[in-house]
């Protein structure tokens, strides 16, 4: 499986972010996102990046949170 390591920093999940998250799916599977301590305060702060993340990226993809990071995943059809 060919993964790819990003960082979601104190700015969040903005437009920029979820467009180059988008360009790592082109080439790859599965993107771990390391969630740094000026983007979160406790762990509703990364369900909620979670969720946001997965709303602005579609129906394809899905992600679940270890410690501090999220692993997003992108499938090739669209998950219920």
């Amino acid at each position: 499986m060919i993964s790819a390591d990003m960082q979601l920093g104190k700015n969040g999940v903005t437009e920029n972010f979820i467009q180059t998250l988008k360009g790592c799916f082109e080439k790859r599977e599965q993107v771990r996102i390391s969630v740094l301590k000026s983007a979160r305060e406790s762990r509703e702060d990364m369900k909620k990046h979670t969720e946001e993340i997965i709303e602005k990226l579609g129906k394809n993809y899905t992600a679940k949170v270890i410690g501090f990071k999220i692993i997003v995943r992108k499938w090739r059809k669209a998950r219920k």
